[in-house]
């Protein structure tokens, strides 16, 4: 898949696709590079982008609330997810963090206990390019604890998250990661709990709270618009 840019518009469309719009017929080549220019038959020019990781943010389909980049920056910065990873997941969703770390080159089985969710994840995976990386199953991952062993991160994004952090040293080769995203402090808390009763070291929670700024005539100061409150993120390592 590929990306059609043109202004603040864009449109993800396959080699050999037509983009019907206002602005044309653009009839995208079978052999279409990134970087190419093409023209509708009204002449207006559309850019060719290879899509990234924040513009599969931004065309997945979603099946709730997706976790935010930002987010996915401060658990692949603080765990070290790195290709070749083994990483397990669970509460899959949309599937946004396991495409981002499926990209990284990580090998990750990721559990969605909605199969209608688990389906559309899979999809958003072949639209990501990740499908050889990625595993999405349908299932409660604590059906399969006994099962799972072996990885150097786990990430969590369920409700029972601190029942499965309890697992977390069967799970987790020695320096492995926890991480637990949750919009809920009572779920961390939880989390927190769980993991110091379980053994793990390092254990800290963080909110990411981003600011634009505003550059305007008068001057320049962080934007006004409110803060949106995305998750706490919890993490613990297993020694």
């Amino acid at each position: 898949m590929i990306l059609l840019v043109h202004g603040d518009r864009e449109y993800l469309r396959a080699p050999g696709d037509e983009l019907h719009t206002d602005l044309g017929i653009v009839e995208v080549p079978e052999d279409v590079e990134p970087g190419q220019v093409l023209e509708s038959h009204l002449g207006d020019e559309f850019v060719v982008r290879e899509p990234r990781g924040p513009d599969l943010f931004n065309h997945f389909e979603r099946t709730g609330a997706p976790m935010m980049p930002r987010d996915v920056g401060l658990l692949v910065g603080h765990t070290g997810a790195a290709m070749g990873d083994k990483v397990l997941d669970a509460g899959t969703g949309t599937g946004v963090l396991s495409a981002y770390l499926g990209r990284l080159g990580a090998e990750v089985t990721t559990y969605e206990r909605k199969a209608e969710f688990a389906e559309v994840a899979r999809e958003n995976m072949d639209l990501a390019g990740v499908t050889d990386n990625v595993d999405v199953r349908t299932g409660d991952v604590t059906d399969h604890l006994d099962d799972l062993s072996g990885f150097d991160l786990l990430t969590l994004d369920t409700e029972n998250a601190p029942e499965v952090v309890e697992h977390a040293p069967d799970l987790l080769v020695s320096g492995g990661f926890v991480a637990v995203y949750s919009p809920f402090v009572e779920n961390s808390r939880a989390s927190v709990e769980a993991a110091r009763e379980a053994g793990l070291t390092d254990i800290e929670t963080f909110e990411t709270i981003q600011r634009h700024m505003d550059f305007g005539d008068r001057g320049s100061r962080p934007s006004t618009a409110g803060v949106g409150h995305t998750a706490y993120l919890t993490f613990a390592r297993y020694e």
